[in-house]
């Protein structure tokens, strides 16, 4: 704190004692202190908002000792959200009275604080939430909670074991919440929240990192907290029987919604318990490998992710829905037949399917516009606009009506259509309302007797006002004198300058301008006390009558949520029919097996990004795996760019379709249920926290290993290029062994480790494929297709020649690979006599290996002479390759 801050009180100005009051209350905020018609900051707040935002920084006094910046009152939401977007808190300090009617100075206080977790973005996307977590750790156990204040949306989980931690951060990069909080001690389980231990690295992503005080981490406290914020006697009913842990991290959220003064928060109207468990799981690396929700590097386009090509939702709720949906598939065989059983019917009904997503037109975003009203934000337009949606749930009830599956059945009969709301705003509201409750005629006429006479006396003053300026110009013989009104002099007779003398005795002067004088007669301010009065009577009326319906309208709030829930997963099914009757998708067959079978399917991403680009057709394949009787691995090669990564990523996107209960890009699918999806695709390194490519792909690659199950899908590509030659094709047969014969998963193995393929005559439940590619006398080809058997070779060098290397070093390239293969072919000569020989030529001599299994296959006996020449030239040309 700077030497001018601490200064005595004594010498500052009473404003300044109130700025600095308040900064002393949340010295962790920008302080944004309301003064007149500005927002002003001062000392080090003013400095770093003047360099963030690239505002002009002024100061209070002459030595610029001071300074300060500010921000227009009317425009400030712009500038508060670019601070927030950066991560900042931010304290609003108030006018607490009107200036115009004390003589001392205004109070001011701090009436809400302002953070990424608990502010109302407006340039949050629909389909985006806005998390606010908290973790909390004791002994064996993690726990998280979630809350988005935006759409009430709360709920909490626990991670137990060694690998609690790490659990809660895989969530974390799962969810990516904006703001996270903590206890002030810092520590957890050894974990620095404070970002500066390397353990924490996985919460880098999170920008605002919160401290909470210790003891608002105690059941003690935040239980009873929740109880009396749902107006509950027990949480068994949310599912936080016997979670201590998570209802302590989610206590300590409501805490801090309290504390920052968010409001009531009536839409936040319960807290459900979750576990990963219940769904098809997916880390925070396979929803980034699988671009399932965000492309896989920033700046790219969203038209990479799964999201951007299932998204033909009609209403923010169900743009929401689908992407949790995607984050979280279903795992329960009668959940996810009944969400296809759906969708089937609507997909064979052109006329029902297109009624039901034009009876959704109207509906704008439910679980937001009560948010605003919960939090106090929203305006009569927004009420309008909320009455609006409400006005079109009947349509959508009768659409789904018009359904037979039992999921539609479901849906429309629990399914409440909140007319009595509808019919209350319609008619409180004025139909056309204004922006502001300054301008008047919020409410509709005929709600309030008193209101209605108050709005007639305010015409009449009008028009009597008019009828002075025409008596009075007729009687002065001014016909430029005006009747006026300015908030400062109320309502006054404007003479020019040169008609002064005209003026009548009876004029009492209220001002003299350089051009005019302002004058008032008895007449006069009689109307103008009528007019004021009873504009401002009917002010007061018009936002008591509000608060009355915003009142009624949050006693309806838990009746709204579970409404919007509703219309946000017809609307799903309802996409994910649209999309099957449009592209051709097939409903997959789902079953309590190990099977994966899909017959030539389509990469639904990248065959779209190839629709709208004209870059042709997208080339089909297909696969069947078995966990159970195989094959459950196969082991994939071919040439870079031939597809492998592609084939392996549209697998994965099948499953996750498919248990969300979507229709699929195949002539066929044939799905035995997944607990969790593995992925190990592409090189990334964290030079930050001082992890290589190889590092970072041997975690990733323990993680799957050590927690994967017969019931899990593994996708691996390129494991083992990150080290040396022989060690990565040892940690990859190695691999590949283990999830053979230990774990049983079905796996997809993509390698250029051609060696690998020997597997194939030892692991009775291995396959092997290949992309295929085309050899011409220019090059080769790329084919795209999968079919059964090894790649004779990997085609680095082709692949090479296609980027552009120059001439001379393919053609040196070419040299060094014949050196390096007869080099290899001599040391597999010199390794026979050595500890398991046939281990040895089985794992890194294929080629050798041919030419022992031509000497053990021939005829000795049968040979002649000549025809036993003749092969050994054969063999030893192929030595000499």
């Amino acid at each position: 704190m700077t030497t001018e801050m601490t200064m005595d009180a004594a010498a500052l100005t009473p404003v300044m004692r109130q700025y600095f009051a308040a900064k002393e209350q949340y010295p962790d905020c920008l302080m944004f202190c309301r003064i007149g018609d500005f927002y002003e900051l001062f000392y080090e707040d003013a400095i770093l908002v003047a360099r963030e935002l690239q505002l002009t920084l002024t100061a209070r006094d002459k030595e610029k000792k001071q300074p300060m910046c500010g921000v227009p009152y009317h425009a400030a939401e712009v500038y508060l959200q670019r601070l927030l977007r950066m991560g900042y808190r931010i304290a609003l300090c108030e006018q607490m009275e009107d200036p115009k009617t004390v003589k001392t100075i205004v109070r001011r206080e701090v009436t809400r604080v302002l953070t990424p977790g608990t502010a109302m973005d407006p340039t949050l996307g629909a389909e985006q939430s806005n998390y606010l977590a908290s973790v909390y750790m004791k002994a064996g156990c993690a726990a998280l909670a979630l809350l988005d204040l935006s759409t009430g949306e709360f709920r909490a989980t626990e991670f137990a074991g060694a690998s609690a931690w790490a659990g809660v951060v895989d969530e974390l990069g799962r969810v990516r919440p904006v703001e996270l909080l903590y206890s002030s001690g810092g520590m957890l389980g050894g974990v620095n929240l404070a970002g500066e231990s390397e353990t924490s690295a996985g919460l880098e992503a999170i920008r605002t990192k919160t401290a909470v005080e210790d003891w608002v981490f105690s059941a003690e406290y935040v239980v009873p907290l929740l109880r009396n914020h749902f107006r509950v006697h027990s949480l068994d009913g949310m599912g936080l029987g016997g979670h201590e842990a998570a209802a302590v991290a989610a206590g300590a959220l409501l805490h801090y919604i309290q504390k920052t003064k968010q409001g009531a928060v009536e839409h936040v109207d319960g807290v459900r318990y979750y576990e990963r468990s219940t769904c098809l799981e997916l880390d925070a690396v396979s929803v980034r490998n699988l671009e399932l929700v965000e492309p896989l590097f920033s700046g790219e386009s969203a038209q990479t992710t799964l999201f951007y090509t299932l998204d033909a939702c009609c209403t923010p709720m169900g743009k929401r829905l689908l992407r949790a949906t995607l984050l979280r598939p279903a795992h329960e065989l009668v959940e996810i037949e009944a969400r296809l059983e759906a969708v089937g019917e609507a997909m064979a009904s052109l006329r029902l399917r297109e009624e039901l997503r034009r009876s959704m037109d109207g509906v704008l975003d439910l679980e937001r516009l009560l948010a605003r009203v919960a939090l106090d934000s929203a305006g009569p337009r927004e009420v309008m606009a909320l009455a609006g949606t409400l006005g079109c749930l009947p349509g959508v009830v009768r659409a789904v009506g018009a359904f037979e599956a039992r999921r539609w059945q479901e849906l429309g009969e629990s399914f409440d259509a909140l007319e009595d709301l509808h019919a209350l705003v319609v008619r409180t509201i004025a139909e056309e309302p204004p922006v502001n409750f300054s301008d008047g005629g919020v409410i509709r006429v005929g709600v309030d007797a008193e209101l209605d006479e108050l709005r007639e006396l305010s015409r009449s003053g009008r028009q009597a006002l008019v009828a002075i300026e025409e008596r009075e110009r007729a009687r002065t013989g001014i016909g430029s004198l005006k009747v006026r009104f300015n908030s400062v002099f109320g309502y006054y007779l404007e003479v020019t300058k040169a008609n002064a003398k005209a003026v009548p005795a009876d004029y009492e002067r209220k001002q003299t301008l350089v051009n005019a004088e302002r004058f008032t007669t008895p007449e006069l301010k009689e109307y103008e006390a009528k007019i004021l009065t009873a504009q401002e009577r009917s002010g007061e009326i018009e936002r008591r009558i509000f608060a009355e319906l915003r009142a009624a309208l949050l006693a309806g709030a838990q009746r709204m949520r579970a409404t919007a829930r509703r219309v946000a997963e017809i609307d799903m099914l309802g996409c994910f029919a649209h999309l099957a009757a449009l592209r051709g998708w097939v409903k997959p067959t789902i079953e309590d097996s190990g099977v994966l079978e899909f017959v030539q399917a389509r990469h639904p991403v990248v065959e779209r990004r190839m629709e709208e680009s004209g870059a042709g057709r997208f080339v089909p394949n297909s696969v069947y795996l078995d966990a159970e009787v195989g094959p459950a691995v196969m082991l994939i090669t071919g040439p870079n760019m031939g597809g492998k990564s592609t084939y392996l990523r549209q697998a994965a996107l099948l499953v996750v379709m498919a248990q969300c209960g979507c229709f699929v890009p195949a002539e066929r699918m044939r799905l035995g249920l997944v607990d969790r999806i593995y992925t190990r695709i592409g090189a990334s390194d964290n030079v930050a926290r001082g992890r290589s490519t190889f590092m970072v792909e041997m975690t990733e690659t323990a993680a799957i290993l050590n927690t994967a199950t017969a019931r899990s899908l593994v996708l691996l590509d390129e494991m083992g290029r990150g080290t040396a030659t022989y060690d990565g094709l040892s940690l990859a047969w190695a691999t590949v062994e283990h999830l053979h014969d230990r774990i049983g998963a079905r796996t997809l193995f993509a390698t250029h480790y051609h060696e690998l393929t020997l597997l194939a005559d030892r692991l009775t439940r291995l396959k092997n494929l290949r992309v295929t590619v085309k050899e011409t006398a220019t090059g080769i080809v790329f084919l795209h297709t999968v079919e059964a058997g090894p790649a004779s070779k990997s085609y680095g060098i082709e692949v090479a020649r296609l980027a552009g290397l120059p001439a001379a070093v393919i053609g040196r390239a070419r040299e060094v690979l014949k050196l390096h293969e007869r080099a290899e072919t001599q040391q597999v000569r010199e390794s026979v006599a050595v500890a398991e020989p046939k281990m040895q030529m089985t794992m890194f001599t294929p080629l050798s290996q041919r030419i022992v299994d031509r000497l053990e296959a021939a005829d000795v006996d049968g040979l002649t002479p000549r025809e036993a020449l003749n092969l050994l030239a054969e063999l030893q040309r192929e030595l000499k390759g």
